[in-house]
């Protein structure tokens, strides 16, 4: 068998289950608006019975036992099914019990069925009188199969396991109540199914929970709102547990992968809704333009219509009549310049391949092969044929035919292949296009290479610099997604506490070396007693009582990593190793042996971080290597952590560095601990982190200084930024009086100039203005009116609006009859907010009748470039849109949004 490379894993989380929130705001996110009126009461009712629900979910709860056995009784005979229960609850003194043959415990007797009890409560208080009303009361239809089950057949096992399960259904009706959303009982209750019909029945699984409903409704006799919502969520339990187990959702189209492509039911009910749009020549004008909004979203990841004002008109309208299908209008929107201009141009031919897969067919590339094939596509017929293409493939055509609009087909929708797992999750995120580089042909070009001899638990760090064993990384912005490749022949980079030149790790002769006054501090027993080791060999025997318990001291620092409690120390080893019985290395060893050193180093932590901990514990450095590490798992494996510790402690190396009379010490260290230790508060040396005070240079003094060499020219420029006397004497044209017809020529030729940026000469607009001219000068029309009527003017339309985005218009217009540039984002959000709604002549219209438009030019001046009248702030961008040239550049001097450097 050979191990081929992985798709990468996503950190992903898909919702497991809906709430009335989580549903109403998914679906108001997927197509990109705001919360509807009707959603907001919706959320708003949910909210106002949060109490009732609780209270309903917490009567339920403090009565389940009595529900569940009251279900049990139903369908069990020969005994009490009460007696099965995880946690049998307490028969009251109350109850009525009836002992028949010798003496037992009442859960044996309830376990045999020789003893029986009547539940004094029934549903709520009724008692004797609840008990009837439960006889007599219907539960619902039996099933014609049904038969009840003999306790003492069905055995205990399956006794507890069909207990547990009501239990089960009880509590989703419970979450669901809570939630607001069925949707947890109905994704649970079909998993459920089959293996209740493969360990039980059926039909006495149906009559079980409608006995339940009963016993659960009874409790809300004297609430009928709260008896409702309980009726309304056991229903749905009782429906879905009746219905036929749906089959697998399966993946159209070939594959060459076999993982992955059937989606059980139950992940498809309990996956977030995604809605699906489909044009059809009898919807109205609003629900015709929800589908077109929803293609764009799809299409091109936003709404661009109400984001930049853009669109293609000319689609749209024949797409609403039904001259084009919603394929053709997806095909013609792929081949737009909008479309080219965002995700083609900028990207090569991998990434807009990508792209265009989420796109047109709501998924990402599927293999290596289907790359290929449409990598050929694009490279030689380019955007189009790459539309085309995929487009019009049977793909497309068995999932979203003529008139659905292409969606996500995500976690849920449908079966995900494993391969390309982790990218696939990555593609249909919001942040897809501003990430320039391939991700999948990255993957399938590694996907048939076997994978490296590498850790089992991959790349990373933990607290305590272990390497080789830790599988959570540091760096979360964008890990890789394959484990390092680490050989049996890689050692990590170790560094000596002690002298440097004591450091070979291959010396056998530099282990036994104390590192002295370089290096950890070093607790030994080397004294003798006279007449000792008469029962054993050892050497290492106490001498004086401080001595003794100080080695002691620092054995449990060094292998329990603190100091332990009075009540979980070896008393009977540290007696042991006062008298001379045991060496200090058997006294490690038995340390090492406590149920709180496994409880503390080896029963929380997988096995291969467990034999990190221990390793550098007993023998004082972290492992080598993989190859070290790999035999003392395959000991773990077969004989266990006992003899990990036995191997550790009686090798050769612990014999050499320690002894019988050395407690272990910190011999190695890795660099990122050392680098840990030298940066702690408290260990830095006296040179490190001293306090430096310099000398500053006053902060007006540093911002008159020049720095560089300035040129004549730049000089000038820099002069010309204030305002001086000479723009003070800008020329103003205000027309006095109509009689002399030279200054309304003059007048009108300045109007021209201020209005469309250039002269008008009488053979290019023809006859166009002659009309506002004639009115000007027979005193009909003022001059502010015939500035109106020029912004309002088709050549003013062709020249400076249809060309441009809104926000370029604005500026335009403002510099145009106020001689200004945009103050700020509110003003061109108001602005804006005119042209969306009312077009470009409600726009021209509200800034020449302003206050600021009258307070400055009134009625006979025409509107000309303000220098001393403007503020400070605005003076950099009046400036700067003056000296452009609008036909040769269109950038935004005030753009309406910020500009985000994505940094790839």
């Amino acid at each position: 068998m050979s191990v081929k490379a992985s798709g990468g894993s996503s950190l992903a989380r898909p919702q497991l289950y809906q709430t009335v929130p989580v549903s109403a705001i998914s679906q108001a996110e997927q197509q990109d608006r705001f919360l509807e009126k009707s959603e907001l009461n919706e959320l708003t009712t949910f909210f106002q019975s949060g109490s009732k629900r609780l209270a309903i979910a917490q009567e339920l709860t403090n009565n389940a036992d009595l529900i569940v056995s009251r279900a049990a009784n139903r369908i069990f005979t020969g005994g009490s099914p009460m007696a099965y229960l995880e946690k049998p609850a307490e028969v009251p003194a109350e109850k009525v019990m009836a002992t028949v043959g010798a003496p037992q415990t009442v859960q044996e007797g309830m376990k045999l069925g020789t003893v029986t009890y009547s539940d004094g409560s029934g549903g709520g208080n009724g008692g004797f009188l609840s008990g009837l009303r439960t006889v007599f009361s219907s539960t619902g239809p039996v099933p014609a199969g049904f038969r009840p089950i003999n306790i003492a057949r069905y055995g205990p096992s399956n006794m507890q396991k069909s207990l547990r399960d009501m239990s089960w259904f009880l509590r989703y009706v419970t979450y669901a109540i809570v939630a607001g959303d069925p949707n947890i009982i109905v994704v649970n209750t079909r998993g459920l199914k089959e293996v209740i019909e493969n360990a039980c029945s059926i039909d006495a699984t149906i009559v079980a929970l409608q006995e339940m409903r009963a016993a659960a409704t009874d409790y809300f006799r004297n609430d009928k709102e709260s008896q409702a919502i309980v009726l309304q969520y056991f229903d749905v339990l009782v429906s879905e547990f009746k219905a036929p187990t749906p089959s697998a959702k399966l993946r159209q189209g070939p594959s060459g992968d076999i993982q992955g492509l059937a989606l059980p039911q139950s992940y498809f009910n309990a996956a977030a809704k995604r809605q699906k749009f489909v044009m059809k020549p009898g919807l109205s004008e609003t629900e015709k333009s929800a589908v077109i909004k929803a293609a764009y979203r799809q299409i091109f990841e936003r709404d661009i219509t109400r984001a930049y004002s853009q669109g293609i008109s000319t689609l749209e309208i024949q797409a609403r009549n039904g001259d084009i299908s919603m394929k053709e209008f997806i095909r013609r929107l792929g081949k737009s310049p909008l479309y080219r201009q965002q995700f083609y141009e900028p990207f090569i031919n991998s990434r807009a391949l990508e792209l265009a897969f989420r796109h047109f067919l709501g998924r990402g590339p599927s293999s290596r092969e289907e790359v290929q094939k449409y990598f050929s596509i694009v490279s030689s017929g380019g955007l189009g044929a790459l539309v085309d293409a995929l487009v019009g493939s049977q793909e497309y055509s068995d999932y979203f035919g003529e008139e659905t609009v292409p969606y996500l087909r995500g976690l849920g929708v449908e079966a995900q292949e494993c391969r390309n797992w982790g990218m696939q999750q990555d593609l249909f995120d919001y942040s897809a296009p501003f990430r320039k580089v391939p991700q999948f042909i990255t993957t399938y070009a590694k996907y048939d290479r076997p994978l490296p001899d590498q850790h089992v638990y991959g790349v990373g760090n933990d607290p305590l610099e272990i390497q080789f064993g830790a599988i959570f990384p540091k760096e979360t912005r964008n890990p890789s997604a394959s484990p390092s490749p680490f050989s049996k022949d890689t050692k990590r980079i170790l560094i000596h506490r002690g002298a440097p030149t004591n450091n070979q790790i291959s010396n056998p002769d530099a282990r036994g070396e104390l590192p002295g006054s370089l290096g950890a501090k070093v607790f030994r027993l080397n004294n003798q007693l006279p007449g000792a080791g008469k029962n054993s060999q050892d050497k290492n025997i106490q001498f004086g009582e401080n001595s003794t318990q100080a080695v002691i001291g620092a054995a449990y620092r060094q292998v329990f990593g603190r100091d332990l409690y009075e009540g979980q120390k070896l008393t009977v080893s540290e007696i042991k190793l006062e008298n001379g019985d045991i060496t200090v290395r058997e006294f490690i060893k038995n340390l090492a042996k406590s149920e709180v050193f496994i409880k503390l180093y080896w029963t929380p932590f997988y096995v291969v971080k467990a034999i990190e901990y221990i390793h550098r514990r007993l023998l004082g450095r972290p492992t080598y290597g993989r190859k070290e590490i790999n035999a003392y798992f395959d000991l773990a494996s077969k004989k266990g952590v006992y003899a990990v510790i036995d191997a550790i402690i009686d090798s050769k190396e612990y014999e050499e560095a320690f002894g019988d009379d050395t407690v272990p010490y910190e011999r190695y260290l890795t660099p990122a601990g050392l680098q840990m230790r030298t940066i702690r508060p408290g260990t830095l040396r006296e040179e490190i982190g001293q306090r430096v005070d310099t000398a500053t240079t006053p902060r007006f003094i540093e911002l008159g200084q020049v720095h560089g060499v300035r040129t004549e020219p730049d000089i000038k420029s820099r002069i010309n930024q204030g305002v001086t006397v000479q723009r003070e004497q800008s020329k103003a044209f205000k027309l006095l009086t109509t009689a002399d017809k030279v200054a309304v020529q003059t007048t009108v030729r300045a109007a021209y100039r201020q209005i469309f940026e250039r002269d008008l000469e009488p053979y290019i607009i023809e006859t166009e203005f002659t009309k506002l001219e004639s009115k000007l000068s027979n005193r009909e029309i003022n001059v502010k009116e015939f500035i109106e009527g020029l912004g309002t003017s088709d050549l003013y339309i062709k020249e400076f609006y249809a060309p441009f985005p809104n926000t370029k218009v604005i500026e335009l217009g403002t510099k145009h009859f106020l001689g200004r540039a945009p103050l700020n984002q509110k003003e061109i959000q108001k602005y804006n907010q005119i042209l969306a709604n009312d077009g470009i002549r409600a726009f021209i219209t509200s800034m020449v009748n302003s206050l600021e438009y009258q307070q400055l030019f009134g009625e006979d001046t025409v509107p000309y470039r303000r220098y001393p009248t403007l503020p400070a702030a605005n003076f950099p961008n009046t400036e700067r849109l003056y000296n452009k040239l609008t036909k040769q550049d269109s950038e935004l001097v005030v753009p309406s949004f910020k500009p985000i450097k994505t940094g790839v």
